[in-house]
């Protein structure tokens, strides 16, 4: 994958990512106002999820989108300074496999199974 190349498909991830955090702060702003009309009683709510849940399932997905364009970010970064597609941990080069598959990704295969999810 060229330089070019790792731009224009970062680019891309960095814009679905923009998107879908732009959506889940509309789901955000959708369920704090359904709680103001709410009964304040999540717990024998028949429609079953509470509020609280729901809150808590975006707050989780909104940290996830955020670290998701953190690490695109980076990568756009290293894609500037020359280093995109070598690995962070042990400064081997990146499987090109591996980039196509996970454009964002710092680490190589091996140093990415040593640090976990």
């Amino acid at each position: 994958m060229t330089p070019e190349q790792a731009r224009e498909q970062l680019t891309r991830e960095r814009d679905d990512v923009l998107r879908t955090l732009a959506g889940l702060e509309r789901s955000f702003a959708d369920i704090v106002a359904a709680a103001e009309t709410a009964n304040g009683d999540d717990e024998h709510d028949v429609e079953g999820e509470t509020v609280a849940v729901s809150r808590a399932q975006v707050d989780a997905l909104t940290l996830a989108s955020r670290r998701q364009l953190a690490a695109v970010d980076a990568a756009l970064a290293r894609v500037d300074d020359g280093s995109y597609g070598t690995c962070l941990g042990c400064g081997a080069a990146i499987l090109p496999a591996r980039l196509e598959a996970r454009p964002a990704t710092p680490w190589c295969l091996t140093c990415a199974a040593t640090r976990g999810p």
